[in-house]
């Protein structure tokens, strides 16, 4: 006999991904089973399924459990057993030579399936009976949970507010792309667990069941979603519809799972018809396969609020980047908050947020692009005290828990991967703002130096950052204490930069330490020539005069001054030249979505995203902007 078995990922136009921001590997990356029955069986065909379907219903103290089994070939009964609970054998019935047996049983007292806190799981066992004999068996471990979406108070689970603090993960792994050893899985979400977090997004395809397992074992709220991203294709319509319904029907058992996701970055290549389309055709049969849970997909920011995408299915989410690729960080808060004003009665997300961090990469004065880890910290930092108070989120996602391949970038620390994670790409590297989201989220006491990756420090003070969920720091230096503070989360001190020093910070039993050198010149290996950290002239060689316009202002401030708007439109339509996408689009319309992403942002921040930083360039538009009196 000869089984054979071939894959096939050369670029086609009706099989998703073909266009993503991660690498796409080959092969076969996860275990292959044969499996042996008799020829009456739980169906195997099902879509990939065990032939199971278990649906409980949570009312009050007790749960209505159904349980549905497809079979192949001939049998008499089917006995359902929940350990525990009981035991009923029902008849088979055939429809068109296949055949169904369905039993319900009543919980009382049920045992709740509670996140984290208690994510217990009742064991129900199928066993297909011909001539009293056991012929199949088929074994699911299923939870008991309620859960609901608020607009104005977000997430809840068992009719208890429940917030949605959680991150991204893609299962690659440096030096083994996709196939991860059983052992690898675990490590990670171990570390996800370690770091707080309560869900997770797993991006942007199915993972490996052992992923789904582990999160309904440790009480981890998971978001499941099938690769359409990126890029519309109008021929893999039956390919999305094959996706969803395989991942719906593999994983319906799953109480981690809280809701389907269609797709992500959809509208990247622009929103037509077909699109919408495919979109109502998966939300229908997210409706018809699964009616316990709610379809969601994940907007990209540029994405207008009022787009016909975004309401068909029955959650919103946003990826939003500013601070990072684009504006301003508070621009986050104010997209949000707009929508949420516009629109109180829907529910709204984040469902990407982030900024990259190569971690040998080390700047005092941190800037938005530079790769620090710094800089990572400080967007992250203003991300969570914004959720602090936003209860209407109904989750926000870190962007990403780990370092993935991306073999179209070429960014700090090497081409081909995307360093947004907060852990390194090879598992080995806890960034710093690993620990700002412990501090947050994390019960488990504990306290972190940050920067102890920046040993050599030029500056004749520097600061020295802790991260701890403890309330109160003592501050260390050559184990002399020079410093206490009570406080929450974030502590930071200022020190003399002098010699070689030693930095131990300690609350209670718990306690961190790192060294520091002061040198001359900051060491090379801290920043990487590509990477612009520091403005690219000097403040004096653009001089500025009260009273008048420079490029030290902000785009909004200047264009509500006449003059001032056309001249800054004229800036604009050179700096969409530069974007392939904003280029694509009618130009005030590109000049439109540009303010509005940038509004906040000034000129010279401008000029800086976009490339134009040749100073002779800078200095013509500043000499303009110096015409125009406020």
């Amino acid at each position: 006999n000869i089984l054979k078995v071939e894959v096939d990922n050369r670029e086609n136009d009706y099989v998703y991904p073909q266009k993503a921001d991660f690498t796409f590997y080959g092969g076969i990356y996860r275990d292959v089973n044969l499996i042996i029955v008799d020829d009456a069986h739980f169906d195997l065909d099902y879509y990939g399924s065990k032939g199971i379907k278990v649906t409980p219903t949570v009312t009050n103290d007790s749960a209505v459990v159904n349980i549905k089994t497809y079979i192949t070939g001939n049998a008499f009964d089917v006995r359902f057993t929940i350990d525990g609970v009981g035991v009923k054998e029902v008849p088979i019935t055939y429809i068109d030579k296949k055949g169904y047996a369905s039993a319900t049983f009543k919980i009382e007292n049920v045992h709740l399936w509670d996140g984290l806190k208690d994510p217990y799981l009742y064991h129900c066992k199928a066993e297909l009976i011909r001539n009293k004999n056991v012929i199949d068996k088929v074994k699911v471990d299923f939870g008991c949970r309620s859960f609901s979406f608020d607009p104005q108070q977000g997430f809840f689970l068992n009719g208890k507010s429940y917030p949605l603090h959680g991150v991204s993960r893609h299962q690659d792994r440096d030096g083994f792309g996709n196939a991860l050893s059983k052992a690898m899985h675990q490590q990670d979400m171990d570390i996800i667990k370690e770091v707080g977090a309560n869900t997770i997004r797993l991006a942007h395809y199915q993972h490996d069941q052992m992923i789904y397992d582990i999160a309904d074992q440790e009480g981890f709220v998971i978001w499941a979603e099938i690769p359409y991203i990126s890029s519309h294709l109008k021929h893999g319509v039956d390919n999305t519809l094959s996706q969803m319904r395989e991942l719906i029907v593999q994983n319906y058992n799953h109480p981690s799972i809280i809701l389907w996701g269609l797709s992500n970055e959809i509208s990247i290549g622009g929103v037509d018809n077909s699109l919408i389309e495919n979109h109502k055709l998966l939300n229908d049969l997210v409706h018809e396969l699964d009616t316990t849970r709610p379809s969601c997909m994940a907007n990209m920011f540029l994405l207008p609020q009022d787009s016909p995408l975004v309401d068909i299915p029955d959650i919103r989410s946003y990826n939003l980047y500013y601070g990072w690729y684009v504006g301003e960080l508070q621009q986050n808060e104010e997209v949000l908050d707009k929508f949420h004003e516009k629109y109180p009665n829907k529910c709204i997300g984040l469902s990407e947020y982030g900024a990259d961090a190569y971690y040998k990469i080390q700047n005092e004065h941190p800037v938005r692009g530079d790769f620090s880890e710094q800089y990572q910290c400080l967007y992250h930092e203003h991300m969570l005290e914004m959720f602090e108070t936003r209860p209407y989120l109904w989750s926000t996602y870190v962007w990403n828990m780990f370092d993935f391949a991306a073999d179209a970038r070429e960014d700090a620390g090497g081409p081909g991967k995307n360093h947004k994670g907060l852990v390194s790409y090879d598992r080995t590297v806890y960034k710093d703002a690993f620990y700002l989201y412990k501090a947050y989220w994390s019960d488990d006491p504990f306290i972190h130096c940050c920067g102890s990756r920046y040993v050599q420090r030029s500056s004749e003070q520097t600061e020295i950052k802790v991260y701890t969920n403890l309330d109160h720091v003592d501050l260390y230096v050559n184990d002399e204490l020079v410093d206490s503070q009570q406080g929450k989360h974030i502590f930071k001190f200022t020190i003399d930069n002098v010699g070689k020093q030693h930095i131990k910070v300690v609350s209670g039993d718990y306690s961190d330490a790192i060294d520091i050198e002061k040198v001359d010149q900051e060491n090379p290996e801290y920043s990487i020539p590509q990477v612009e950290v520091k403005n690219w002239f000097n403040a004096d060689d653009i001089p500025v005069t009260d009273g008048y316009f420079s490029v030290y202002d902000t785009l909004n401030e200047i264009v509500s001054n006449e003059e001032g708007n056309k001249l800054i439109k004229v800036v604009i339509t050179k700096a969409i030249k530069s974007n392939p996408m904003a280029a694509a689009m009618e130009t005030n319309a590109a000049i439109d979505m540009a303010l509005s992403m940038m509004g906040h942002s000034t000129v010279i921040s401008l000029l800086a995203q976009t490339g134009q930083t040749d100073i002779n360039h800078v200095k013509l538009v500043n000499e303009k902007l110096q015409r125009i009196k406020k």
